[in-house]
């Protein structure tokens, strides 16, 4: 249950980062309550995830996991486009995840 919980922390973090540039320095009322709302929820649900898994794996995971989908995001909605260093960097990054989560011994 505490994977799903962080799962869904991920997805709420990256509802929130892709809300932030539409709230124009937090001057627009509604996307801001988005942003805030957003994060809010995220961090609820990563003090969940940390009742069975350890601080380091579910920092990894939430913030490694935000910066490929909010990658994904940037270049399907705003347009912006990454150079294949990037590109090769994110691969590494959701590859660390991946092996930070399947050799873990602590949870």
């Amino acid at each position: 249950m505490s994977y799903l919980f962080l799962a869904i922390a991920v997805l709420f973090e990256v509802v929130g980062t892709t809300f932030l540039p539409m709230t124009q320095n937090f001057t627009r009322a509604v996307p801001t309550g988005f942003v805030f709302i957003s994060y809010g929820v995220s961090f609820y649900l990563l003090t969940l995830a940390l009742r069975d898994i350890p601080i380091a794996i579910v920092y990894a995971t939430w913030s490694g996991m935000g910066v490929f989908l909010i990658s994904c995001i940037g270049y399907f909605i705003y347009a912006q486009h990454l150079q294949w260093q990037a590109i090769l960097g994110m691969a590494l990054i959701v590859s660390g995840v991946i092996l930070v989560n399947a050799f873990s011994t602590a949870h």
